[in-house]
């Protein structure tokens, strides 16, 4: 596990003066990678670190050369159109202590590097990595939980639930970045009371929390990847929005789980928070009193001292209506990412155990992340009960599920004195109508 540091200390300060304001999600002690290029311009996409509201210019950067070793061998990979490179090659908290120096105030570098900056709101982004797969784990308890009483009153949680690190293999093509506007699906709904389906838009739009995992250096077929080596294959951590469209989710789902009600669309915030940044805020990893214990390949004394991360998660929502009077966006809920039953580690060994191969850049969900209290839910599913219960809005408009125009802003942030606040910046999505049926 990566260790606190000189990059952490709270006394350090940049020459880049926004990264010294309270609350900057990118405070100097952060340094997240993303990929981005001038908003509507024909440049290539190349990578950049996130530092107060600007971006430095890695592109920009690897051309000037300013780091030896391992630190510009980094430099050169993340200065690609895409970061799988820099993300399989192991070597990118060298890149991150250097970029830490060079943006520190006093720093000998900073007249050369303030002509690369950027300002975030004048880029545009992709994708960090090219995902060749995409995985979705079910990683909280107390949202397995509740949607299990949704649709099994009698049998909530399924025995293999507290073992099991389960998941289902998503949809790698319709993965965006965020700000990307989210197309209404349809597909096969039985309506109530009715005794054959039919095809229709959803009505039961949903949004799920997660957080992402960017896998690093990948493993060979055949060779699992065992707990205490997890997280040396993990390059950081985002956002993740697993849209659902629950009406067609709950005809199909069984007996193979999902498909068409979460194939058409997942958002990713375009900022990873590398795993060195988040060092201060690791947590034990605990289970309850009277809880199965893991089995042996996914315990371990290391998981259990710091396993979890303090991760605060929030989802805020903007109708249509409020952003034409020109009203704040209304909190929904907020959870912590320390609730989760299942641990980044884990969930990247489970994985592994039978094989399976995983590549630089491959994606993990971490599910929909619902913490214990009810305002800690982490989907309208369960906000609304199913449906049942409206959730009342601010200036007077009521929500089951998500209309046309809704706009779902995720944020997440760590705080921990003596430490600075680091976060991972937004991921937003806008629901739009769906397309005419020809």
């Amino acid at each position: 596990m990566a260790a606190v540091d000189a990059t952490h200390d709270p006394q350090l300060t940049s020459w880049v003066a926004s990264a010294n304001a309270a609350g900057s999600d990118f405070p100097i002690q952060n340094l997240p990678f993303g990929v981005f290029r001038r908003a509507g311009s024909r440049e290539s996409f190349r990578g950049g670190v996130a530092i107060g509201t600007e971006i430095l210019d890695l592109g920009s950067l690897a051309a000037a050369t300013p780091f030896s070793g391992l630190a510009g061998q980094a430099l050169a990979a993340a200065a690609q159109p895409s970061l799988n490179t820099l993300m399989g090659s192991g070597i990118a908290a060298a890149l991150r202590a250097a970029l830490s120096e060079a943006l520190r105030t006093a720093s000998p570098l900073a007249g050369q590097l303030k002509g690369m900056l950027v300002p975030q709101s004048a880029a545009e982004y992709t994708l960090a990595a090219e995902v060749g797969d995409y995985t979705d784990f079910y990683a909280s308890i107390h949202h397995a939980t509740s949607v299990g009483r949704l649709f099994r009153p009698d049998n909530p949680l399924l025995p293999n639930y507290k073992w099991v690190p389960v998941a289902y293999h998503g949809r790698a093509s319709s993965l965006r970045v965020s700000g990307f506007g989210v197309t209404r699906p349809s597909g096969q709904v039985l309506p109530p009371g009715g005794a054959a389906p039919e095809l229709a838009a959803t009505r039961r739009l949903d949004y799920e929390l997660e957080v992402g995992v960017f896998i690093g250096r990948g493993n060979e077929l055949g060779a699992p990847i065992p707990l205490a080596a997890a997280e040396s294959h993990v390059f950081g951590l985002c956002l993740l929005n697993d849209w659902s469209a629950r009406d067609i989710q709950s005809w199909e789902y069984q007996p193979l789980g999902p498909f068409l009600a979460k194939n058409f669309a997942t958002t990713v915030s375009p900022w990873v928070v590398t795993l060195e940044a988040l060092a201060p805020f690791r947590t034990p990893w605990t289970r309850p009193p009277g809880e199965p214990p893991p089995l042996s390949y996914l315990d371990g004394a290391e998981v259990r001292r710091a396993g979890g991360f303090d991760v605060q998660l929030e989802v805020r929502l903007e109708t249509s209506s409020m952003r034409a009077a020109g009203r704040a966006a209304q909190r929904l809920s907020h959870a912590n990412f320390r609730d989760s039953w299942w641990t980044v580690s884990q969930m990247v060994t489970h994985h592994t155990v039978n094989g399976c191969n995983l590549e630089p850049g491959d994606l993990l969900g971490s599910g929909t992340q619902s913490g214990p209290a009810p305002e800690e839910a982490g989907s309208l599913l369960e906000l609304s009960a199913g449906g049942t219960r409206a959730i009342a809005l601010a200036d007077g408009e009521q929500r089951t599920f998500l209309e046309d125009g809704d706009c779902v802003i995720f944020r997440a942030w760590c705080e921990r004195p003596p430490y600075r606040r680091i976060g991972f910046g937004e991921l937003t999505g806008t629901v739009l109508g769906a397309p005419a049926r020809r």
